[in-house]
């Protein structure tokens, strides 16, 4: 059974676990023995036996996540408590990246820049580009990384946003337009990992610009991230063949997909962030925007085998979660112990 919060005037969550079976009788048990038991001893065995048939979502529920996003179309980032409430905001732009940092701070993208604020919503860093911006990352010697999409700049950016590395994709001059980037990490031995959206496909460079892998992503790929094992997972959508989520081995292989149409009752929509946790289970951004506002859950929590086993849903105060990070799973962000 997939898990889902409906949400009315008073937010209610209700959450399940896939295959819970109510407890079996025992074989030789007679479910009609009431009228054989007299008393009290009756009217508890009616009692057990109302429970036993009790459908499965009633006997046991699934924890909640508390949990920052970013709303890329409502320009805001959210904090949202384990019980589904909004418990922090923060009014941006255009924002699709973002990072709960080990002091607690955000850092995401503002459409054209890159900012980090403290829950009292003091800016502590402030770039500012006039290229589209959709990645950004702290990296473990205090600087920043950014991804320029129109420039097809990768920069590392000190804490006074001074640009003190950089690497051009494209020729100095050349725009390349909306589409060129989304999401980009850089990798712990140095390398970069770019989600090409209009050219579908991701790709692995060195720091001198040559390519180390690239991984076809039809669909149009949103976020990537490097695993331990050295597999990626990749989130897409919009173009045909994309709302789905896959991992590739080292060879840039997919052995590992959800798409649109493999959860029975829960509509894919476009799959922009993600993050894989250390039980294996991938949750996933499912960004409802271009027309689908309203018609599915913001946030899916999905098992290897392919089964949901929490999800999100808010559509009164939430409109497209673009970018997600949970606050209930250990780690370090800067040291890449979050992989998101």
């Amino acid at each position: 059974m997939n898990a889902e919060c409906l949400w009315s005037a008073a937010p209610c969550r209700r959450f399940s676990s896939p295959g819970l079976r109510s407890p079996r009788r025992p074989a030789q048990e007679d479910p009609f023995s009431l009228r054989r038991t007299p008393g009290l001893g009756g009217v508890l065995f009616l009692l057990s036996l109302v429970i036993s048939l009790l459908p499965a979502a009633h006997a046991a529920t699934a924890p909640s996540h508390p949990f920052a996003c970013a709303d890329y179309s409502q320009g805001k980032v959210f904090v949202i408590d384990s019980n589904g409430s909004i418990e922090w905001e923060y009014q941006t732009a255009s924002c699709n990246d973002l990072w709960v940092l080990p002091n607690g701070n955000l850092l995401f993208n503002t459409g054209h820049g890159v900012r980090e604020v403290t829950r009292d919503r003091k800016v502590v860093f402030d770039y500012q580009s006039k290229s589209e911006i959709y990645a950004c990352q702290r990296l473990p010697n205090g600087n920043t990384f950014i991804g320029e999409c129109n420039a097809g700049r990768l920069l590392e950016v000190d804490p006074s946003t001074n640009i003190v590395r950089q690497l051009r994709l494209l020729p100095e001059g050349t725009d390349g337009g909306h589409v060129y980037m989304r999401n980009a990490r850089q990798l712990s031995n140095g390398h970069y990992l770019v989600t090409h959206f209009g050219e579908q496909v991701v790709r692995e460079y060195r720091p001198d610009g040559t390519t180390v892998l690239s991984i076809p992503a039809a669909g149009g790929p949103h976020s990537a991230a490097r695993l331990p094992n050295g597999n990626t997972v990749i989130t897409c959508g919009d173009m045909p063949g994309g709302s789905r989520v896959f991992e590739a081995d080292t060879t840039g292989k997919c052995i590992w997909e959800v798409k649109d149409g493999d959860l029975p009752g829960v509509g894919l929509k476009f799959i922009a962030g993600f993050q894989r946790l250390p039980n294996g289970n991938t949750v996933i951004a499912n960004w409802l925007g271009h027309g689908q506002f309203g018609k599915a859950p913001h946030i899916l929590e999905i098992t290897h085998d392919k089964q949901v086993v929490w999800s999100f849903t808010d559509h009164k105060n939430l409109r497209t979660v673009a970018s997600l990070q949970l606050l209930d799973v250990p780690g370090d962000v800067i040291q890449g112990q979050i992989i998101h």
